[in-house]
């Protein structure tokens, strides 16, 4: 039969024939993967169980897990997306924030945070650097983002993370060396992650209310932050405290590059 001669019903039954109904999810899905949407699943963590909602561009939201319904309002009421309920959290991105709250930096989990502002998203991804089992006062961000005066802001960008654990704003304390308010269900469960990682909240609040700000080495004249890892593993009979960088600084201590506690230092909270 020649092209001519083709009978077009024939080509539409034929056609028909071919057609394969479309499966019901794949309408959310295409909207999740280009970030029209969200799916959300429940993880644990030391505080209890959260939920975490992502998309194609990355994670977007993690919020204690206590209602599913107030979730998904909060989650639109933000966002403008509707977030789905979904058994679990595909197998790599669970990997990678498994490693990312054990402490593993090069992790690399996606993030949107997207309704965030510039300054935000600096805040925000500085805080990301922090250690595991350490804290840096809101001053140190501020500075370390050239933003030396913009400690409160700092302090509000924080308090609205979108997405805490996973961007480790319960490291990030107050200038006095109180631990602080925590977005992701306030102070109490701010120290229940911070013990979690290894710190001893009310030993550093001690220290901090002893005017102890700062520790330095007496064998390699390097003063650190006092949850600095090098600060950490300074014997007890060589450790030395200071109350300002200034202090430090006149004894003959030069400051550590890796916790780089000059930054932020004249900066009150």
């Amino acid at each position: 039969m020649t092209r001519s001669h083709l009978d077009p019903s024939a080509v539409e039954a034929a056609l028909a024939g071919l057609a394969v109904t479309a499966p019901p999810a794949l309408a959310t899905d295409i909207l999740v993967e280009v970030g029209l949407a969200d799916r959300y699943a429940t993880i644990d963590s030391p505080v209890g169980r959260l939920n975490v909602a992502w998309n194609g561009r990355g994670v977007s939201t993690v919020e204690l897990a206590d209602d599913d319904d107030a979730f998904e309002a909060h989650h639109v009421a933000r966002t403008g997306r509707v977030a789905h309920r979904a058994i679990a959290l595909p197998a790599e991105l669970a990997m990678r924030i498994d490693r990312r709250l054990g402490g593993d930096r090069r992790a690399n989990v996606p993030l949107d945070l997207r309704g965030r502002s510039e300054f935000e998203r600096e805040v925000l991804l500085k805080a990301a650097q922090i250690p595991r089992g350490e804290v840096r006062p809101y001053g140190w961000i501020a500075a370390e983002i050239g933003r030396p005066r913009a400690v409160r802001a700092v302090g509000t960008a924080l308090g609205h993370n979108p997405v805490p654990l996973i961007v480790p704003c319960h490291r990030v304390v107050r200038s006095d060396g109180s631990i602080g308010q925590y977005s992701l269900g306030g102070p109490d469960k701010k120290r229940t992650i911070l013990a979690w990682e290894g710190l001893d909240p009310d030993e550093f609040e001690q220290r901090a209310r002893a005017g102890i700000h700062y520790t330095g080495s007496r064998t390699t004249h390097i003063v650190c932050l006092p949850t600095c890892r090098h600060a950490r593993r300074t014997m007890d009979r060589h450790r030395v405290g200071f109350r300002s960088i200034q202090a430090a600084a006149e004894a003959g201590y030069r400051p550590c590059k890796v916790c780089r506690p000059a930054s932020g230092a004249t900066v009150a909270a």
